[in-house]
């Protein structure tokens, strides 16, 4: 049972502070999409965005019932899918090792982790789908081109040239060196499997192939699987395939100098302007992309640490192996142009939105997407405490005015420590004090406390927690949560605003501080969070790759 909900202002000013830090680079916002050199050249490995949230399908408008008992982690990953991107389209890398990372002790330090391996099968013993080409007597068999032969239900039969399946494990402890287990397909699952390889469906190449919207859903939920988790006192739930991107955000217009009036993007009447009609533009550029997701569901109690302190931090990350041998001469088959080899290495990680795109300075993008939390004092801290974003929103719109505190203790509380009363540990203490007093580590991971209760889909605020919704960013990250505008105001100072002159919510920073900071800064497109789907995993059906004319 969840306690009720904490009193909103000690909360209000908690998303503010957090919203902050995961804005503070904010004038380019794509949470994660294509954010760093080198992983623009590995898109499959890209983390675009990170979501995890106490479940709310079937919840009582209290927070009970339902899958409340549950968080729900979401992974999404190979950013800006064209739906008509064949003929491969969008699978995974078998040669990667897909990770969610959850620290539950507030060290920094990953005590969860669940890992994906992914593999791609070609049919007939690697020779795919063939037709018997030719006149009768002299006919030879030849592979086609195209991933499928024809209409794709979900049967056994299905004519697709290759399977893609996946492999999942749980480690408690560190990732490489801690108790790895196998995680098996429970009973109940809709195509009545068991064992432990799971089925990727195969993308929405369109609706000749796999049927209208609907009949896409009806195929691709059969793949939603109820699992075993070794360790776990109950089934959670899987599901990895590809969804309709779920990050709204005016990517384009931000990119360029954010390319819109000062009257539009700092008042909260225009949050919605370019929204367009019915909401068909809600997500901004990416409203006609996709994205392909790993989605987790299991008991919070699985998740968090055996004491009082109910606070689970968690990011995602993406690892390839050390070496990799172009061959000159592949033979046929899969992905046999490359020999890989070695270590584990880390080439993307993504816990709070947009840090790594519009937070971290380009020379160490790199760096940050190969880095772990525990190291983000010494190695990033210059970013947090001086950010560049609010001044370069000055130099944009001059009567913008950045905030002038520094070091920016207020987004130091949002990005690396969490915020008091909602999802700061129970050890890290404040940073408004003597910094030789203070304990704890300052780190950057999304950050939910998985005691207070869910909102229902219908009663949530994209705002979050400043919108009065304490189940909202900066406590955890759901879908509907419209993370840009809120991390834009704290950029600018909301959290010094919010603080007052006597700093209430002690975070080094009072109004005078922040010229702007009670202005409704936003990037005109915000998402309804009624828009999504209301169950597991939430996310909407993708765009087909084409219509029925």
């Amino acid at each position: 049972m969840h306690p009720s909900k904490p009193a909103l202002p000690s909360l209000r000013s908690s998303l503010i502070a957090s919203a902050a830090l995961a804005l503070c680079a904010t004038s380019a916002l794509a949470s994660s999409h294509r954010e760093a050199p080198f992983i623009t050249a590995a898109p499959k490995v890209d983390a675009t965005d990170f979501y995890m949230f106490n479940s709310y399908e079937g919840v009582a408008s209290d927070g009970s019932g339902g899958k409340s008992a549950n968080v729900t982690l979401i992974a999404n990953y190979l950013p800006l899918q064209d739906a008509y991107g064949g003929p491969n389209y969008f699978s995974l890398d078998p040669n990667a090792l897909y990770e969610i990372h959850v620290d539950n002790n507030g060290d920094a330090v990953e005590d969860v982790t669940i890992q994906f391996r992914f593999k791609n099968t070609l049919k007939a013993s690697g020779a795919g789908i063939t037709l018997p080409i030719g006149p009768t007597g002299a006919k030879k068999n030849v592979s086609i081109p195209l991933r499928q032969a024809g209409g794709i239900t979900g049967v056994a039969g299905d004519p697709l040239s290759f399977a893609e399946t996946y492999e999942m494990f749980i480690v408690r402890g560190d990732r490489r060196t801690g108790t790895r287990h196998q995680i098996s397909i429970a009973s109940g699952s809709p195509t009545g499997e068991s064992g432990t390889t799971f089925t990727k469906p195969i993308d929405y190449i369109g609706e000749k192939t796999l049927g209208d919207a609907a009949a896409y859903d009806t195929y691709a939920n059969k793949y939603i699987y109820n699992v075993t988790i070794p360790g776990c006192s109950s089934p959670g739930r899987v599901f990895v395939g590809q969804r309709k991107e779920a990050f709204s955000v005016n990517l384009g217009r931000i990119f360029d100098l954010v390319n819109a009036p000062a009257s539009v993007i700092t008042n909260e009447a225009n949050a919605k302007a370019l929204n367009g009609s019915n909401d068909a533009n809600e997500f901004g550029e990416l409203s006609d992309k996709n994205v392909t997701s790993l989605a987790v569901e299991m008991p919070a109690s699985c998740l968090t640490a055996s004491g009082a302190d109910k606070v689970i931090g968690g990011w995602t990350t993406a690892s390839l192996r050390q070496a990799r041998l172009l061959n000159g001469k592949p033979s046929s088959g899969l992905q046999t142009s490359e020999k890989v080899g070695g270590a584990w290495t880390q080439v993307s990680r993504l816990g709070m939105p947009l840090v790594n795109e519009v937070v971290i300075g380009l020379k160490d993008k790199d760096k940050f997407n190969a880095s772990k939390p525990k190291d983000d004092a010494s190695n990033f801290a210059d970013y947090v405490t001086h950010p560049t974003l609010p001044a370069l929103i000055q130099v944009l719109f001059p009567t913008a005015v950045a905030p002038t505190n520094f070091p920016r203790k207020d987004l130091m509380t949002a990005f690396l420590t969490g915020l008091p009363t909602v999802n700061r540990p129970a050890h890290i203490t404040d940073l408004t004090g003597v910094d030789t007093t203070r304990t704890g580590p300052l780190a950057e991971m999304l950050r939910l406390n998985t005691a207070l209760p869910p909102t229902q889909i219908g009663a949530q605020n994209p705002l979050g927690v400043a919108g009065g919704d304490t189940a909202g960013f900066p406590n955890g990250r759901r879908l509907g949560d419209d993370v840009v505008d809120v991390s834009l105001r704290v950029a600018m100072g909301a959290l010094c605003t919010l603080t007052g002159s006597a700093d209430a919510l002690k975070v080094g920073c009072m109004p005078s501080d922040a010229p702007v900071g009670g202005l409704g800064f936003n990037d005109a497109v915000r998402a309804d969070p009624t828009h999504f789907k209301g169950a597991f995993p939430y996310l909407n059906t993708p765009l087909p790759g084409a219509k029925n004319l």
